[in-house]
């Protein structure tokens, strides 16, 4: 049940981003069932990639991460959403970051902190 709710956290996170940054969008009619659909495919997605790959290059970076006092993140985390806007269109999902600053810069900016906000209310079964 709690990756349920993390996933639509994510799906709502990804929508605010859709709202507020030019170049993220979902090519579909808004507030539909399948607009929403798209978003909870995309948060899926996106959800897969930061468990897979993001530790994968978080480690190869590490020295940048070190470096740069924590901000090479903010890059690792725009480069997963540029991939995820990828893997989308592979697929033939209607979702789509146009290009690297400032859509999946911002974008991914405001996914990380709305996905945080939101997480504070689901309850941990820790």
């Amino acid at each position: 049940m709690r990756f349920i709710i993390r996933t639509l956290a994510a799906a709502v996170a990804l929508w605010v981003a859709i709202q507020l940054v030019p170049g993220i969008g979902v090519d579909l009619e808004t507030n539909t069932a399948q607009y929403w659909g798209v978003l909870v495919i995309v948060a899926l997605i996106f959800g897969i990639i930061n468990a897979i790959v993001k530790p994968i290059v978080k480690t190869l970076g590490c020295a940048l991460i070190v470096l740069t006092l924590g901000l090479f993140l903010l890059v690792i985390n725009a480069a997963m959403l540029l991939l995820t806007s990828f893997i989308a269109d592979q697929v033939d999902i209607p979702f789509h970051v146009d290009n690297f600053y400032p859509a999946a810069f911002w974008g991914a900016i405001i996914v990380s902190v709305v996905s945080w906000l939101l997480g504070l209310f689901i309850p941990d079964n820790d």
